[in-house]
């Protein structure tokens, strides 16, 4: 990527739509505005107020022929959202005359922007951190409210100020030891071995607080991986259905009906759920059938949530005391769904259901009764419910857990050093190491090849 260029790309879906909107940043966004839009008046684009939207003619330079009438907007430099000049030109959004704004702006000096490249120039100009920007793609991606609000709070720069905090408390002693370890005549050092030992102790805390928070921040944004398992007409099609909140998979009273692992995703509890319907658990001479149930098996092997669907309006079967010895032995969370309870409630079978699982919740899935109650149970399972999902400091990825984990155990090493008479130069080792950990979350001290990675998920207008 060269940051030289003058970049453009259409910043909204492509398809047909009432307006369409190009992009352009770099050194020459203003000078390529001036080619290829001509104001009411005659006057350059360039001479207009910045941020204040104007109407003209959008000008195909190659022919000098109006190519369609819209609106665009400067915004100078450094006040844009990527830090450089920005144009933003407003057409009319047909696919046809979309395009060949864009081609008269290619024509005009700029290149294609990369995907993601707009943003990762704000990131390289200091327009905003690498946690911010990656909030920024969980937006883009947002499925659900939860997802939202969580990218939002991200954006806001949150966990910016509070890795940036920890940073900036290290810095300062670290800049107090190695003054008394340069100039040891000049009495330098300010801070006395429990004045570090005190700060690495509270920035152990922050980051602690921090890694708490990675569960429930992965549980909205990535989501928790559930299968939803039990015996042939069990409910489990009926449970899907329900939590998804419209009729994604057949349900019938004929045995068998579901035969592979339908997948979807829903936000339930206050979390995203990978949903996973499976195959009935029993056994059959069905070919295809055999191939689903062996696929629900490995699918269940995989999950991080077993919804165990059971028919407690009649005794329990085999297939019922299969399922409950693998669900034994599954080693994760795991909720039993009493379901079918408007038929009335089997007390054998309640009971022994009730002896082997921690989690069990009564529903009805054909009438929607008891899944407020399974939604809270998800909800407190997977989400702390301390966390302000809109205003605090929140985890959301595995890069940034990865970092802030080994950050945490360099301090813990560097503070059992400093309980001990040891100097304080060799002290120092692990605070340093952990700085660079903390300075990576926001993309202070990164390695190119990780940047790209992060912005090539992005869409191309961004």
């Amino acid at each position: 990527m060269k940051l030289l260029d003058t970049i453009a790309a259409i910043s909204t879906p492509i398809g047909k739509g009432g307006v369409a909107m190009i992009r352009i940043s770099g050194n020459d966004a203003l000078s390529i505005g001036d080619k290829i839009f001509r104001r009411k008046g005659g006057q350059a684009l360039s001479s207009a107020q910045a941020t204040k939207m104007v109407y003209g003619q959008i000008i195909d330079t190659e022919t000098g022929i109006s190519v369609d009438d819209g609106m665009a907007v400067t915004f100078r430099a450094p006040c844009s959202f990527t830090g450089e000049d920005v144009v933003e030109i407003y057409c009319h959004g047909g696919l046809l005359v979309t395009r060949k704004v864009l081609s008269c702006v290619f024509v005009a000096g700029a290149r294609p922007a990369e995907a993601g490249e707009f943003t990762r120039r704000a990131f390289l100009l200091g327009k905003l951190g690498l946690s911010e920007a990656e909030a920024l793609g969980n937006l883009l991606e947002a499925s659900n409210e939860m997802q939202m609000r969580l990218a939002r709070g991200g954006m806001r720069g949150h966990l910016s100020a509070k890795t940036s905090e920890i940073y900036d408390n290290l810095r300062a002693i670290m800049a107090g030891i190695y003054a008394a370890i340069d100039f040891p005549d000049e009495d330098l050092n300010e801070y006395s071995r429990e004045d570090i030992s005190r700060t690495v102790r509270n920035a152990i805390s922050e980051i602690d607080k921090l890694i708490s928070t990675y569960s429930s921040g992965r549980a909205v944004a990535q989501g928790i991986s559930t299968v939803i398992c039990g015996k042939a007409n069990a409910g489990k099609s009926s449970v899907y259905n329900r939590i998804l909140g419209y009729d994604a998979a057949i349900v019938t009273d004929i045995k068998g009906t579901t035969r592979d692992v339908l997948r979807e995703a829903a936000s339930f509890g206050g979390v995203t759920l990978n949903l996973c319907d499976t195959a009935g658990l029993r056994q059959t001479d069905d070919t295809v059938e055999s191939i689903g149930i062996e696929r629900a098996l490995t699918a269940l092997e995989g999950a991080e949530l077993a919804l165990a669907v059971f028919d407690v309006s009649a005794p329990l079967e085999d297939e019922d005391g299969f399922l409950i010895d693998r669900l034994s032995e599954f080693g994760k969370v795991c909720i039993a769904l009493l379901n079918k309870s408007d038929l009335g409630v089997c007390r054998q079978s309640e009971e022994y259901i009730r002896s082997h699982f921690d989690k069990c919740v009564e529903i009805c899935a054909d009438t929607g009764s008891g899944f407020d109650k399974l939604a809270d149970t998800v909800g407190k399972t997977f989400f702390d419910g301390n966390i302000d999902i809109d205003n605090d400091a929140v985890v959301v990825g595995a890069r940034q857990y990865a970092s802030l984990t080994v950050a945490r155990e360099a301090l813990f090493e560097s503070f059992e050093l400093l309980q001990r008479d040891v100097p304080l130069d060799l002290c120092c080792v692990g605070i340093e190491a952990a700085m660079s950990e903390v300075a990576q979350v926001d993309g202070r001290e990164i390695g190119e090849d990780i940047v790209s990675e992060i912005f090539s998920k992005f869409c191309v207008g961004k």
